[in-house]
């Protein structure tokens, strides 16, 4: 009866204490949230609640195993197998604690300079996020050597494997060539404020916005919701334009080829009239000017400003449309227009050679009709 009895008190009792933990644990930082709205500490630190009542539970277990005398003959496997699961679990649980912690101090840090500077935000998440992926990979990595030092055998062959590191080291770091090179290029697209999530950028003629960087590639979404994802070493090694670097405002430019008689001075008051109706225009300066001529038409220059990408875009594309709408509408006449007129021999030797061999083509005709 024994036998039977103390496996069930010792198992039942870690279930039961660990799941009474856990809800006295959940309730708490509940309680603190709700308290404290300023914060999302409590509430982010909720999401570890798994991971944690796995630990203690583990840990109960793997601390009473011996006591409860179940299944002594597996005793050492089945007492590896919760070491490894306790290992695992807390690896899990300090991951999900770093990223609350982590991600409590970015939010603190946006609420604060969210509408003061926020390209230094865009560029504190991205930095934020990398540093999570690089904790999280640190923190696998102990977790899986952790595991591996478990079995003797893994122990004994340390040694070898440490003494030929320095070699292993070199071949794996020219295999992993571009590999490494992506992952430094991560690092230094972080903290070297290259490019950052939220940025408008055009690479390779594609226009969009940056919404991931990893460690290894960034994906950028263009305008037209496709996902482009090229390797962060691209940013570090070729050109590419970053509308959103400093300041995100931009100045658009609209072109019309147009009659040498349109009337510019009606056309700027049109634009001014345009732009005060239009929200995306921010108000900061505007002009029309030609900047080309042709012998038969002329290019006419609009500039307009917007306080971003998107934006300029709206301020362009209304623009253009409503002022070639007017001109129809108003003055057609300096839409541009192609010469159509009879064709006349130039004066000279020349000339009345041309003039001669067309009379004579003329009057084959009619001699031929007189003939029949």
């Amino acid at each position: 009866m024994e036998n039977i009895l103390r496996p069930l008190t010792v198992v039942g009792g870690s279930v039961v204490l660990t799941l009474v933990i856990g809800w006295a644990t959940d309730l708490l930082l509940r309680k603190a949230d709700d308290r404290n709205h300023d914060t999302p500490l409590w509430g982010l630190l909720r999401r570890g609640r798994i991971p944690y009542q796995l630990v203690l539970c583990t840990a109960l277990l793997r601390g009473s195993y011996v006591e409860a005398g179940l299944f002594p003959s597996h005793r050492t496997g089945i007492g590896r197998a919760m070491t490894l699961v306790l290992i695992g679990s807390a690896a899990w649980l300090v991951i999900r604690i770093a990223s609350a912690i982590v991600e409590t101090s970015y939010t603190r840090y946006a609420n604060a300079r969210a509408g003061r500077d926020p390209a230094r935000v865009r560029r504190v998440r991205t930095q934020v996020t990398l540093i999570m992926r690089v904790v999280a990979a640190v923190v696998g990595v102990v977790a899986g050597a952790s595991m591996l030092l478990t079995f003797p055998d893994m122990r004994t062959a340390g040694a070898s494997l440490l003494a030929s590191a320095g070699v292993l080291g070199i071949v794996a770091g020219i295999a992993a060539q571009s590999t490494l090179g992506n992952l430094f290029a991560g690092l230094q697209i972080a903290f070297g404020d290259m490019v950052r999530i939220g940025d408008t950028v055009v690479v390779d003629g594609e226009w969009g916005t940056v919404e991931e960087i990893t460690l290894t590639f960034l994906t950028v979404r263009t305008w037209d919701e496709r996902r482009i994802t090229m390797p962060v070493s691209y940013f570090t090694s070729k050109p590419f334009e970053n509308w959103s670097r400093g300041t995100p405002q931009m100045t658009g430019i609209v072109y019309w080829h147009l009659d040498h008689a349109a009337p510019l001075d009606a056309m700027r008051d049109k634009l001014r009239d345009i732009l005060r109706a239009c929200p995306a225009w921010d108000g900061r300066a505007y002009d029309l000017t030609v900047t080309d001529s042709t012998p038969t038409t002329m290019q006419v220059r609009a500039l307009v400003t917007a306080k971003d990408a998107d934006d300029i875009w709206t301020v362009r594309v209304t623009v253009r449309e409503q002022i070639i709408r007017w001109l129809a509408e108003a003055h057609p006449y300096a839409l541009p227009r192609v010469a159509v007129g009879d064709a006349f021999p130039p004066p000279g030797r020349d000339g009345l050679r041309r003039a001669s061999s067309d009379g004579a083509a003329r009057r084959l005709p009619e001699q031929s009709r007189n003939g029949r």
